[in-house]
């Protein structure tokens, strides 16, 4: 395979499961494999970052090492802050203190980064970039990670967003309609999975101000599911190049278990650099 203009990097999110993007992620970086357009969702846009500013080991840093320190992930933080992912030290410390974000490097790439968030009052995908002003990058991040019923609404250029997982987990079809023809997709999905939840019809007193928003939760597992179906198919193919963990996850989406983090990490390093080794032109 050989990178071009018509090639897109697809990330789908996960929470926790998105280690394992990062590991691909951190495998790409070490041999400079570098593509011109990259889509991604909730966690994997949150890793997807680091890859634009090339920062390896960052997103590592923020999912292990910080987690392993500082405790982000808790009922403590839900009823304070109304995020049961501490939003002070995720989207404020982290990006200004601990691992300071290469806004320099990443302005100055040239590649284009999207960030899929869910519009409230339409329930539709939006495709977000931004380049410059940073406070409207770190608030696209965070609205496109700002998981339903354990996040709060973030709001961007005044709209309210969701994470961008509900209505456009893996986007490919984005890609595609950019211009991009050939495609890698990073999942945090073992082949064959697909979701066991039950899509159920919201009640009203959910998310009330936003009805649109509660009809695309209501289709939030088939609409999954059909995607990964399209994936696989698209896959057998031979239309796209798919990286993903080889067997059932230990890891959920909130895992705080360091251990099972770092073997997930771990698998993806080592799937990236298979990739590189075997798919990639020199």
């Amino acid at each position: 395979m050989k990178i071009t203009q018509q090639t897109g990097l697809v990330l789908e999110g996960g929470g926790m499961r998105g280690v394992f993007t990062s590991g691909v992620l951190d495998a790409l970086m070490k041999h400079e494999v570098y593509f011109p357009y990259v889509v991604a969702v909730s966690a994997g846009a949150c890793n997807g970052l680091s890859y634009m500013s090339r920062q390896p080991r960052r997103a590592r840093w923020s999912n292990i090492d910080m987690l392993k320190k500082y405790d982000y992930i808790s009922l403590r933080s839900l009823i304070q802050n109304g995020s049961i992912f501490d939003p002070e030290i995720l989207y404020q410390r982290f990006q200004e203190e601990f691992v300071p974000f290469d806004y320099k490097t990443y302005e100055k790439n040239p590649a284009v980064f999207e960030m899929v968030t869910t519009n409230c009052k339409t329930g539709r995908a939006m495709y977000l970039s931004e380049k410059h002003n940073h406070r409207r990058l770190t608030q696209i991040a965070k609205a496109s990670s700002s998981l339903p019923f354990v996040a709060q609404i973030t709001k961007v250029d005044g709209i309210p967003m969701l994470d961008g997982g509900i209505v456009d987990s893996i986007p490919i079809v984005r890609s595609i309609d950019t211009g991009h023809h050939e495609n890698v997709v990073v999942l945090t999905r073992n082949r064959g999975y697909r979701s066991s939840e039950m899509d159920f019809k919201m009640p009203r007193f959910v998310y009330h101000e936003y009805p649109r928003l509660r009809v695309a939760l209501s289709r939030r597992t088939e609409e999954y599911n059909k995607q990964l179906d399209l994936i696989e198919r698209m896959e057998d193919w031979g239309e796209i190049i798919v990286i993903r963990p080889e067997k059932p996850l230990e890891v959920g989406r909130i895992c705080q278990d360091v251990e099972k983090l770092e073997r997930l990490y771990e698998e993806g390093f080592q799937l990236g650099e298979r990739f590189v080794f075997e798919r990639i032109s020199r």
